[in-house]
C-alpha cells in the first residue's frame, strides 16, 4: 500500500510539472489568494463564450467594428479556446487523480473523477467537430468564389480572345495572299531576269574585247574588275545597311503601336474587374444584411412565442 502511495504521488508531481503555464495561471487576476492544490480552475463564462464566438463568426471586433480577416482569426481563437480548455481539464483530472489518494475510497474518487474528466472532454470533443466542420465549410465557400470569379474573368475576356484570334487569322490569311502574291511575280519576272543575265555576260564578253583592242593586260583587267566588284559590294553593303534599319525602325513602331493597344485592352479590362468586384461585394453585403433581417425576424418571433407560452 506505501508503494502505490508514492508511486502514485510521484505520478502526479509529473503530471502537476508538465501542465502548461497558461493552464496554472488560470485563476482569477483579482481573486487576491491562491487556489488550493485540490481545487479544480474555474471554467469559462458560457455567456463570454458564446459572445465571443458570435462576435468571431460575424466577422466583428468587441466594439461592433468589421474585421478584415474575421473568419481566419475566429476559427484560430475559438481553437485555442478549445486547446486550452482540453489542457485545463487533464490539469484538473491529474490534481484531482493525485487528491483521490489521500482519501478512503480511492476507487469511487478515481471513478468519479475520470467520468468528470470525459464529460467534459465529450464536450470539447463535440465542439471541436462543429468548429472542423464550419472551417471546412468557409473553406468549400472561399473555393466556389474563386471558381466563380475565375469564370466571371474568364468570360470578361472571351471577347478580347475571340478579337484577338480573329486578328491572327486575318493576319494569317494577308499573310498566305502576299507569298501568293510575290511567287506570281517572281515567276513572271523570271524571263526578264534570264535576259538580263544574258545581257550581263554579253556586256562582259565586250568589255573583254575593248579592253584587250585598247592593250590593256588581263591582269589589269582582272584588278580592275576587282575594284570595280568591290565598289559594288560596298555599294549594296549600305544598301542593306539602309534596307535593314528602315526594317527595324518599322518593327519598332509596330512593337511600340501593339504596346499602345495592350495597355488600352489592361486598362479597360482592369475596369472590367473593377466593376465585377464592385458589384459582387454589392451582392454579398446585400445577401448578407436580408441574412441579417431574417435571424432578427426569427428571433422576435421566438421572443413573441416564448412571451405567449
Amino acid at each position: 500500500m506505501l508503494l502505490a502511495s508514492c508511486a502514485s504521488c510521484v505520478l502526479a508531481a509529473a503530471l502537476v510539472a508538465s501542465t502548461p503555464a497558461a493552464a496554472q495561471s488560470a485563476r482569477p487576476a483579482g481573486s487576491g489568494a491562491a487556489r488550493p492544490a485540490g481545487a479544480l480552475a474555474p471554467a469559462a463564462a458560457p455567456g463570454a463564450e458564446a459572445a465571443s464566438a458570435t462576435n468571431a463568426q460575424g466577422g466583428t471586433s468587441a466594439d461592433g467594428t468589421d474585421n478584415a480577416d474575421a473568419p481566419t482569426s475566429a476559427f484560430d481563437a475559438r481553437q485555442k479556446a478549445l486547446d486550452q480548455r482540453t489542457e485545463e481539464n487533464n490539469y484538473r483530472y491529474g490534481v484531482a487523480e493525485h487528491d483521490c489518494y489521500s482519501k478512503f475510497f480511492v476507487n469511487y474518487c478515481l471513478n468519479k473523477a475520470r467520468d468528470s474528466m470525459r464529460s467534459v472532454q465529450a464536450d470539447i470533443r463535440k465542439e471541436q467537430l462543429a468548429l472542423d466542420g464550419e472551417q471546412r465549410t468557409q473553406r468549400a465557400r472561399e473555393r466556389d468564389e474563386k471558381a466563380a470569379l475565375k469564370r466571371a474573368q474568364d468570360e470578361a475576356n472571351a471577347p478580347q480572345r475571340a478579337a484577338e484570334d480573329a486578328r491572327n487569322a486575318q493576319a494569317y490569311e494577308d499573310k498566305q495572299r502576299q507569298h501568293q502574291l510575290d511567287q506570281a511575280q517572281r515567276a513572271a519576272e523570271a524571263p526578264q531576269r534570264s535576259a538580263n543575265e544574258q545581257a550581263y555576260q554579253e556586256k562582259q564578253r565586250q568589255h573583254a574585247l575593248d579592253q584587250a583592242k585598247r592593250g590593256v593586260s588581263p591582269s589589269q583587267a582582272a584588278a580592275n574588275q576587282q575594284a570595280y566588284d568591290q565598289k559594288q559590294a560596298d555599294f549594296q553593303r549600305k544598301l542593306d545597311e539602309a534596307r535593314a534599319q528602315g526594317a527595324q525602325k518599322a518593327q519598332e513602331r509596330v512593337q511600340k503601336q501593339q504596346s499602345f493597344e495592350k495597355k488600352q485592352a489592361d486598362a479597360a479590362q482592369h475596369k472590367a474587374d473593377v466593376q465585377a468586384r464592385q458589384k459582387q461585394a454589392a451582392e454579398k453585403a446585400e445577401q448578407k444584411r436580408q441574412d441579417a433581417l431574417k435571424q432578427q425576424q426569427i428571433e422576435e418571433q421566438q421572443k413573441q412565442q416564448q412571451q405567449q407560452q
